[in-house]
């Protein structure tokens, strides 16, 4: 098929766009720069900004599937950014989708459910979160509503929730572990139950919702989390990613009411600084205080259910492949 996946240079949108061509679909792109590893697959690559409606239907226009994996994540951007890139992007991706009758692959997060309290075992009945730690899942969460949306009205398309993404060429968790390895403290007096999912996992669930995702299909309008079904204690998870990596693990614990304290503060403070127009505002740091001091673990079921997924590659099989895989990087 001719599939276009959005934010093809990132993490997730290279690894889906090696397995589509590699199976022998005719892969476009939409990013705003280009890249030589895309070009060595053989893709056609559009060079655009989401935010641009004319470009974004351009590049689907020849397309009968969209992987919309193109977001802007992380807790330093803008909130007027954030907005206009997850948000209004999204709303242009199934404007063409709808125009040009493409079905769609939204990649969404488990953020938007996330509502700073422990979930542990939730299914995807558990309700949107009623209010949000900054902008990122906001945006995902209105981002993932268009998108279901526009299912009700007719369109063919779905949300995957896939969780903390990690694994060979991860540019977000590992790197940033490492890089600050000596001032990581964990939280609490014990650590919490997190689930991930390794890069190949979370790519083949992509292609599984592609392949079963048709005009008038149950699976129409509906969100899937995505994860290894092997959840474990967010300690050693960060560890387990450090130790892939050669570095020792992290033991040092702060108590979580002072962190919370100065979180809730500094969040006071961006207000304040948003209210009066000032150029510097304090990091929204809560979003990531939350996300390493609860539970975020889910039930599987609908995805093995509708989708089949299955996750192929374990976690121990995932970090003897990212640490051989930064093993031959140091070489």
């Amino acid at each position: 098929m001719n599939v276009l996946v959005t934010g093809a240079s990132g993490f997730l949108g290279r690894a889906v766009c090696r397995r589509l061509a590699a199976r022998g679909d005719t892969v476009h792109t939409l990013h705003r720069r280009r890249h030589p590893e895309l070009d060595a697959l053989g893709l056609t690559q559009h060079l655009a900004d989401l935010r641009d409606p004319a470009a974004v239907h351009a590049a689907i226009s020849a397309c009968e599937a969209v992987v919309h994996c193109a977001a802007l994540a992380g807790v330093l951007g803008r909130d007027r950014d954030y907005h206009e890139i997850n948000v209004t992007g999204t709303r242009n991706v199934l404007d063409a989708c709808a125009r040009h009758g493409a079905r769609l692959i939204h990649i969404s997060s488990p953020s938007v459910v996330h509502d700073g309290r422990d979930l542990e075992g939730v299914d995807e009945t558990i309700p949107y979160a009623r209010s949000f730690p900054g902008a990122y899942p906001r945006s995902k969460a209105l981002a993932e509503q268009l998108v279901l949306a526009a299912a009700g009205r007719g369109l063919p398309a779905l949300a995957l929730r896939p969780h903390l993404i990690w694994g060979p060429g991860d540019p977000h968790f590992l790197p940033r572990f490492a890089a600050n390895r000596r001032l990581l403290w964990l939280l609490g007096p014990a650590d919490k139950t997190i689930d991930t999912v390794y890069i190949d996992n979370a790519a083949e669930a992509c292609l599984l919702a592609l392949d079963r995702l048709r005009a008038g299909s149950p699976l129409s309008g509906r969100a899937y989390f995505i994860a290894q079904d092997e959840p474990c204690t967010f300690g050693a998870w960060v560890n387990a990613l450090l130790a892939a990596a050669g570095h020792p693990p992290v033991r040092r614990r702060m108590p979580l009411g002072p962190v919370k304290a100065a979180a809730a503060f500094l969040e006071h403070g961006r207000t304040l600084a948003r209210a009066l127009g000032l150029p510097f505002a304090p990091p929204p740091i809560r979003f990531l205080v939350e996300q390493a001091s609860t539970a975020h673990w889910f039930d599987l079921s609908a995805a093995r259910r509708d989708l089949g997924y299955r996750p192929r590659v374990s976690t121990a099989e995932g970090l003897a492949r990212l640490a051989a895989h930064l093993a031959e990087a140091g070489r």
